[in-house]
């Protein structure tokens, strides 16, 4: 008895990202705690280095003076944030990346151009409705120049958190939960792209995607040695394109994308976060199973060293990514799916209608995780909009209420859990937030 409770609760805490609740608690807690030098020595935390070394520098010349062909970047000051944001987070976005590569596979719901083009349609509104009313925010407040780089910021959508809060409302049989997991990956999908070509970390170097182009080829050529442990795709290939990642300019957190469809993997897709896929022994699929616990101690860390936020720096930028994801989300959202009718004889699935379809942009408006992240890309430490930034992806979580409140305002009800064993199989939800 004793065994199954521990197991009970090892599950509980690996699969609702408790470790990513409680390192964003304590943070904040740390920062704000009412002792004198607290948020200091928070900061001190941050800046704690894990290996000796000095300032960040680039060596874009030769001891000669001569210009390199590939100007080398390099990093010696690797402190706990660096490590934890550009190394660590590197999995979490690769898991995000295995589950975007696999729907388009064969039996994937992003494999039928027809059937994904409504979640795909609404995805977009989910993304152009946000930006677009934070920017115009920017714009009446005449904040622009202040804080116009966190357009993207509200355009994400917590795929754990989301998920749980729509499983409550409309439970676990109902269409919209396949519905909000395909647009809540898609969403990932363009916020990695986002991310990719709106934020560079320095100056662009585009010659390094030479080294990209060598980690997927390098993986292709482990794949046909038919190589199947995963750490040598990490360890060679997945290396080389951090490295390069690293040195375009790129976010380095994306840098494994490139040589995830490289592992060998099934030839088709069970479905959205399908449990069955636990059955499966591929190279891709183990590569998840091993790591989508110790993403989860990731992102507990990566609430840890970035929600540390004082209550104080709450202003315009905090306002304007909540209403942003809290109103432009549903409005995107719904609105696209309405043009999607209109304009291109779009369906919503059998079973969901327009009402299901507001409340499933009001859920999406949770986007903690990849705000929070895309809250630090978009603003230096330091800046003095990043922490407000910061306190709006935090202050996301009013959507639980909110479409809560909204389901029961428009009638919608949770359905029990689906009759067909196989449906449910695709509807367990994330074995690990991506």
């Amino acid at each position: 008895m004793a065994a199954q409770h521990q197991s009970g609760l090892r599950r509980f805490l690996f699969e609702n990202s408790v470790f990513l609740i409680a390192g964003a608690v304590i943070a904040l807690l740390w920062a704000n705690i009412p002792v004198p030098g607290a948020y200091a020595s928070y900061l001190e935390f941050l800046d704690t280095r894990l290996f000796p070394g000095g300032e960040a520098h680039h060596g874009a010349h030769d001891s000669g003076g001569g210009h390199r062909l590939f100007p080398v970047r390099l990093h010696h000051s690797f402190t706990l944030k660096v490590i934890i944001d550009d190394v660590l987070m590197a999995f979490f976005f690769a898991i995000a990346g295995k589950e975007v590569w696999e729907a388009l596979l064969p039996g994937g719901p992003l494999s039928n151009p027809r059937k994904a083009a409504m979640p795909l349609l609404a995805t977009l509104g989910g993304m152009v409705g946000p930006a677009s009313l934070y920017l115009l925010g920017c714009g009446i407040t005449a904040e622009m120049d202040h804080l116009g780089r966190g357009w993207a910021v509200p355009m994400a959508t917590d795929i754990a958190f989301s998920y749980l809060v729509a499983r409550f409302i409309f439970g676990p049989g109902h269409v919209a939960i396949p519905f909000l997991l395909l647009l809540a990956i898609a969403d990932d999908a363009g916020g990695l792209i986002v991310l990719a070509t709106a934020y560079p970390q320095h100056t662009i170097h585009a010659e390094w995607l030479a080294l990209t182009l060598v980690a997927v080829l390098g993986g292709f050529a482990l794949r046909r040695l038919r190589l199947q442990s995963f750490w040598w795709y990490l360890a060679i290939p997945g290396t080389l394109s951090w490295f390069s990642f690293y040195q375009v300019g790129i976010h380095p957190a994306l840098g494994l994308l490139p040589i995830i469809p490289t592992l060998p993997h099934a030839h088709t897709d069970l479905g959205l976060f399908a449990r069955n896929e636990l059955e499966r022994e591929d190279t891709l699929n183990e590569f998840e199973h091993w790591f989508k616990n110790p993403v989860e101690i990731i992102l507990g860390l990566f609430g840890l060293v970035n929600a540390g936020v004082l209550f104080s720096s709450m202003g315009t930028g905090t306002w304007l990514v909540v209403i942003s994801l809290l109103i432009g989300k549903p409005l995107g959202i719904s609105f696209f799916g309405w043009l999607g009718e209109r304009l291109f004889g779009l369906q919503l699935p059998q079973g969901m209608n327009h009402r299901h379809l507001l409340v499933v942009g009001l859920v999406a408006g949770i986007g903690f995780t990849v705000a929070l992240f895309v809250a630090g890309v978009a603003f230096k430490q330091g800046h003095p909009a990043q922490d407000a930034v910061k306190m709006g992806a935090l202050l996301s979580f009013a959507a639980v209420p909110l479409s809560i409140l909204g389901a029961r305002l428009l009638g919608v009800r949770a359905q029990g859990a689906p009759d067909d064993p196989a449906d449910e199989s695709s509807q367990d939800g994330p074995q690990n937030p991506s």
